[in-house]
């Protein structure tokens, strides 16, 4: 196999020398797409020494190490928010880390880590409280006052993982409504989100990672960071490789920084990268050449809860930016979640740095690896399931049934949950003693008029976990159970739950 990083076509020292006389050719990745398909691979390549690219979009896993300096007398902080965030203070006396998807006490789901990492670049005043442990050498307990960015010593954006080379597109095959990272996914295949700048992304623009690594210098947050390291879940051999990096807070803009909420799912921030990539040999120039309708990623259904979703479609960026992707004969609207206008901004700001003079490159002192076996989570003790603890033995009703029919077999049985299924045994409604209740007073007389036809249900293999949420957010007692074919098979009830977690821990 041929060394990664070879450079062939120029070096660093080369490209930074005509940086500085101002002789560079820099080009975004668009530009240098276009140039490629007018000029061919071969001269781009040789009259080419740089092309920059960008991307701005939801990345959770930021955050920022933040110095107070000690107060008088001084404090050892053991916990501590900002704005009402908690910050991890696990560190030494007056250090903390505050990260983007941490909520507010009092504002979850409005205001998180995020936004007080934009609010502190935005040069806002942000409320510090801490408590402490009392020592001879701390004697405070607690503190309460206000910072600014200048107020603190040092303010370091320390991202562990930003900038997936491709990020997988989200749908929902279920028939309810799902609040996710990838925002609100619509039942029935009703939309699909993504993420990534495709033909700008940096991570995609030198895909066998010839360029990046340890000590690189990037675009971050609207000033100059580096590359630390790779990023956590780095997954580079399935084109889903990711960095760490970090920068001077205080160099940074809030233009680049942005705090953001996904709707009943949590806060987050986006953040502004930028990589300027050198074309070092034509493996480089390749995959710095890659357009939009040459890279591709999957579209994922979440309507399975599971770690192993299934891949409802491949698609290329091309397609998903067209704005619609046929899915089983339907034209579903893909919208991304990702800016492309910041995306292009970046990459040509990068560029301006670099054409001045401003911005040299650096040779990274070790290379983001190609290759890295991806570790699931092993769960080593069994979890509860909806087959371990449903009941089997269903009492069920017919369209034909009459209200007091209904009433009768829920009377009987002991029972308040009643599915409703077709000629066939197919799941089509449900009734409830709820339903029976508002059928007297309401005078009805069919069942069809009193029986709720949109379902919630749940399969034999879903978490109790997972079910139990689903109660509790649709703020009901019982589910049905179905197959792959939507027959009845079982019904899931609160009281199910409590008799089985009982007897768990009476054994």
């Amino acid at each position: 196999m041929e060394a990664r990083g070879v450079e062939e076509l120029r070096t660093y020292e080369e490209i930074n020398k005509k940086i500085k006389s101002g002789d560079a050719i820099v080009m975004t990745a668009t530009e240098f797409i276009e140039y490629v398909g007018r000029y061919g691979l071969e001269k781009a390549s040789k009259d080419v020494d740089v092309v920059t690219t960008g991307t701005f979009g939801a990345m959770c896993s930021s955050g920022a190490f933040l110095n107070f300096g000690h107060s008088d007398p001084p404090i050892k902080m053991i916990r501590c928010w900002l704005n009402d965030v908690p910050a991890y203070a696990g560190l030494a006396a007056v250090d903390c880390y505050i990260g983007a998807s941490s909520m507010s006490e009092t504002k979850p789901f409005e205001y998180g880590g995020g936004h007080v990492i934009e609010d502190l670049v935005s040069g806002k005043e942000v409320e510090l409280r801490a408590e402490g442990r009392v020592t001879d050498c701390y004697p405070r307990e607690s503190i309460e006052t206000t910072v600014t960015l200048d107020d603190i010593n040092q303010a370091i954006l320390v991202n562990p993982r930003n900038a997936y080379q491709r990020y997988n597109a989200a749908i929902n095959s279920s028939n309810r409504t799902l609040y996710t990272y990838l925002g609100i996914l619509l039942p029935n295949y009703g939309n699909i989100h993504y993420c990534g700048a495709g033909e700008l992304s940096p991570l995609y623009k030198d895909k066998d990672f010839e360029t990046i690594g340890i000590g690189t210098r990037i675009f971050l947050g609207g000033g100059i960071g580096y590359v630390i390291g790779e990023g956590t879940q780095h997954n580079p051999q399935n084109q889903m490789g990711t960095i760490s990096v970090c920068g001077n807070l205080k160099q940074m803009s809030g233009e680049y920084l942005k705090g953001a909420v996904f709707y009943r799912y949590g806060t987050t921030l986006y953040v502004g990268i930028g990589i300027p990539i050198p074309i070092i040999n034509k493996r480089v120039a390749v995959s710095a050449a890659l357009k939009d309708s040459e890279i591709f990623t999957n579209v994922i259904d979440f309507g399975v809860p599971s770690r192993n979703r299934p891949i409802v479609k491949k698609v290329s960026y091309a397609e998903l930016k067209s704005g619609k992707v046929e899915i089983n004969g339907m034209e579903v609207k893909a919208s991304p979640l990702s800016s492309f206008k910041y995306a292009a901004n970046i990459a040509e700001t990068l560029k301006k740095w670099i054409e001045k003079g401003e911005f040299l490159l650096s040779r990274p002192v070790e290379l983001i690896p190609n290759y890295r076996e991806f570790k699931p989570l092993i769960i080593k003790r069994r979890e509860l399931i909806v087959k371990d603890v449903m009941t089997k033995e269903i009492i069920i009703g017919k369209l034909t049934d009459s209200i007091k029919d209904v009433a009768k077999k829920l009377t009987e049985r002991g029972i308040d949950h009643l599915p409703i299924v077709d000629s066939e045994n197919k799941l089509i409604g449900i009734v409830t003693s709820w339903d029976l209740a508002k059928a007297i007073a309401q005078d009805k007389k069919e069942l069809v008029d009193i029986m709720t036809k949109r379902v919630i249900t749940a399969k034999e293999n879903d978490l109790i976990d997972t079910v139990v949420k689903r109660m509790e957010e649709y703020k009901i007692s019982g589910v049905p159970i179905i197959n792959d074919s939507n027959h009845v098979i079982g019904i899931l009830t609160t009281d199910d739950i409590s008799r089985k977690l009982v007897r768990r821990r009476l054994l």
